[in-house]
């Protein structure tokens, strides 16, 4: 029988009661969940790992700047004495620079974290492309340069056991952001590398209205590196990149685009990832408890 503890409890940041029971620690229903340490942004590496021990959240997205914060050689260790995996880690990227001189300093930097990724015990590095440089509207260069980047790494890639997932993002950030917007770009640019080596990031938020997704879930495949959810929620803060909602919460439809994940055969944890002032206010283990409860609900049965 499933462990629950009764309906009670309050929905963050709706301020709604609970719709549904709360998964205790060692519920079977939570084995893939992860939690992506941007979503309690005010807690720091050490208090994400208590938090997700207190829920019983088995894995975690780990994001370099806390980890370096406190050392990686110290972080593995909590990490490893927790039991928790590492599901990803964010960020590298940032490549569309046109300047010879800084593309080399992006590749060294991502070449650090492929070596923090493998330390941690993580099988991927987010990669977020990068936006257009200023004053650059050559949005196909900045692509291309995007692209010739990720290949540069595929050897590092290959010898630290650390596989680099391109992260699509929402046109809206093509400009300051992610110059890759769409499922069908990013798996243009992963599929004449290895797979072993180059994969490709389904995240609910940038990839929910494109045409066909589909189809492209279904193409990546073995591509898929990393499954990542949070809602789209109208109408959107001023800051955009602060839009990301509580599964449930919005417009998105998860039972039909887990369901696409599962059928292309990804078997990896589910990242909840929320960048969003009301959760970031809110109590973290608040925020957790929610989480588990709209995952339970919306994302773990289709699977």
């Amino acid at each position: 029988m499933t462990a629950t503890t009764t309906v009670t409890g309050t929905d963050v940041p709706s301020g709604a009661p609970a719709r549904t029971t709360t998964p205790e620690p060692g519920d079977p229903r939570l084995a893939r969940l992860s939690l992506n340490q941007k979503t309690v942004d005010g807690w720091s590496l050490r208090e994400a790992i208590d938090g997700c021990g207190r829920a019983g959240l088995p894995s975690i997205g780990a994001w370099r700047e806390p980890v370096l914060e406190v050392g990686v050689s110290t972080a593995a260790g909590w990490l490893r004495d927790a039991g928790l995996r590492v599901s990803s880690v964010c960020r590298g990227g940032f490549f569309t620079t046109a300047d010879p001189a800084e593309q080399r300093e992006r590749h060294d930097d991502n070449r650090r974290a492929l070596d923090e990724a493998a330390e941690l015990g993580a099988p991927c590095l987010v990669l977020v492309p990068g936006g257009l440089p200023a004053g650059d509207r050559d949005l196909v260069g900045a692509r291309a340069r995007a692209a010739a980047a990720v290949e540069a790494l595929v050897p590092h890639a290959l010898e630290v056991g650390v596989r680099l997932a391109i992260e699509p993002m929402h046109p809206i950030f093509a400009a300051d952001r992610g110059v890759v917007s769409t499922l069908a770009q990013a798996l243009d640019i992963a599929e004449p590398l290895p797979v072993e080596a180059v994969g490709v990031v389904v995240d609910t938020f940038h990839v929910w209205w494109e045409p066909g997704v589909e189809e492209q879930v279904a193409r990546a495949g073995a591509r898929i590196a990393s499954y990542q959810v949070c809602e789209w929620i109208t109408p959107l803060p001023a800051d955009t990149l602060l839009s990301r909602g509580m599964m449930g919460d919005g417009h998105i439809d998860f039972p039909h685009l887990t369901a696409c994940v599962a059928a292309a055969g990804y078997r990896g944890d589910v990242e909840v990832e929320i960048f969003n002032a009301d959760v970031w206010a809110a109590d973290g283990d608040a925020v957790l408890a929610t989480l588990a409860r709209r995952y339970v609900e919306l994302v773990e049965p289709h699977l």
